[in-house]
């Protein structure tokens, strides 16, 4: 069983690669041993967001009332919202199927380990093994959730994000451990159907990777929604022994014991390399990530990583992108490297918050001479009428010549505007550009063109 590419996993790194390689002309083939589409899509970025579409709707009924509308009974069917956003996933890897069929893909259902030679051996689930060979095998096997040793996971009482989406009953209180974009979009969802929700993280800030004043304003709108917050802090040991479970946390003020039926363990991924066959290849690895060259290819050659087993940004996108690169540069075709630096990062939690490029902390530590604009959705009409005014705009350029060095948004519906600001510095357009660049009114993306006027001393609305 020969192939010109064989791509190890099918989440959104491995697919993507595979459906251009067959564009390309090549002869390829998929291996998954569990579901198309891989944990993006049926156990992450898709089926959260349908859960946290539920919680919208529901907050929205709970507030009918701001609305000018009566709403005179409504309630929530927790297993209702989970088989929901269970059918929603595999609809969408339903889709994935369809794509492989139209693109002449073989799928490979079985557990791949590579082999010297550009050969591997899937197993499936029968206990059968065949072999495959190809020119080229791209390694996308993706990760999971990440496991402390003080805070094992027993998928019942301490949980990671899968279990998450699955549990048979709503819990009436919940721990999260870790404030990244899992944490606090799971805390949001269980918290809007009406879970106690805490949420414990070990540095100074919530969504720590963000723009700081992004991360102060985020906390802001978590508390004021009756989320419970400590930051700097660690759950030390956990105890399980009861009904619920016991979290020990180390704050500054000293040892807190608290109490919940669920712990939700939110504090990273670890890349899924273990018993693909990375050592029998020779396949040069450090700190959890596979090595490659700015065409992902390894020191081995024939053999490529791509998506959560390579250093970088562990995103759907990220991993997309880099699928598409790695293929066509296989190709022969002109390509460009990926500008890591032009990244998007999106948590949809509520408030949204998207950002792309530098943070001004970052700027600064650059030595950039900065110019600063923000501005707020409370000056927003668009805003104003869809009871949205919580969050902002906020924009920086470098003062000498104008470079869009970042863009920070928090507010309804920023995931789907932040694109303006990364196809804005793929082109590097300048801030005035931005000012000169006609908005429509009345819309959201009005802020982004305020936040840039504002930088440069012309904002009209504030």
């Amino acid at each position: 069983m020969k192939y010109d590419v064989i791509v190890l996993g099918s989440g959104p790194g491995g697919y993507v690669a595979a459906i251009r390689a067959a564009q390309l002309g090549f002869k390829t083939a998929v291996v998954e041993k569990e579901s198309l589409g891989g944990i993006c899509l049926n156990w992450g970025c898709i089926p959260t967001k349908a859960l946290l579409k539920s919680a919208q709707v529901f907050d929205y009924l709970k507030h009918a009332s701001d609305y000018g509308l009566t709403v005179t009974a409504y309630d929530k069917d927790f297993p209702a919202v989970i088989q929901r956003s269970r059918g929603v996933a595999d609809g969408m890897s339903k889709g994935i199927q369809f794509l492989m069929k139209k693109n002449k893909i073989d799928v490979i259902e079985g557990s791949g380990k590579l082999k010297p030679g550009k050969k591997l051996d899937v197993t499936s689930k029968d206990g059968n093994k065949t072999e495959y060979s190809a020119d080229h095998i791209i390694i996308a096997t993706g990760a999971r959730s990440r496991e402390l040793p003080n805070i094992p996971q027993d998928g019942k009482k301490v949980i990671g994000y899968r279990q998450a989406m699955t549990l048979p009953e709503q819990p009436k209180s919940m721990i999260v451990v870790g404030s990244g974009a899992i944490g606090v979009e799971f805390a949001h969802f269980y918290h809007s159907m009406g879970t106690e929700v805490t949420i414990v993280e070990f540095l100074p800030n919530l969504v720590p990777l963000e723009d700081e004043d992004i991360s102060k304003q985020f906390e802001r709108s978590i508390k004021k929604a009756g989320i419970k917050v400590m930051t700097s802090s660690s759950v030390e040991r956990i105890d399980t022994s009861g009904n619920g479970v016991k979290a020990f946390v180390k704050t500054a003020k000293g040892e807190e014991i608290i109490e919940a039926d669920i712990l939700l363990s939110a504090v990273g991924i670890k890349s899924n390399i273990e018993n693909i066959g990375l050592e029998e290849v020779g396949i040069a690895t450090d700190r959890d990530k596979i090595l490659v060259n700015d065409w992902y290819q390894t020191n081995i050659p024939g053999y490529y990583a791509i998506g959560d087993v390579v250093p970088g940004p562990a995103l759907a996108h990220v991993a997309s992108a880099e699928g598409i690169t790695c293929v066509e540069k296989i190709k022969g075709l002109h390509v460009d490297k990926i500008d890591y630096g032009n990244i998007p990062g999106c948590t949809y939690a509520t408030p949204e918050i998207a950002s792309v490029g530098m943070t001004e902390k970052q700027a600064k530590e650059k030595g950039y001479e900065l110019k600063i604009g923000k501005f707020p959705f409370s000056a927003s009409g668009k805003a104003k009428a869809a009871g949205t005014p919580d969050g902002f705009v906020k924009v920086i350029f470098d003062a000498k010549y104008g470079e869009w060095l970042g863009c920070h948004m928090i507010g309804a519906g920023v995931t789907d505007m932040i694109a303006e600001a990364v196809v804005a510095r793929k082109l590097e357009t300048t801030g005035h550009e931005i000012i000169k660049s006609v908005h429509p009114h009345p819309t959201m993306s009005e802020a982004v063109m305020e936040a840039a006027a504002d930088a440069y001393g012309e904002v009209i609305h504030l």
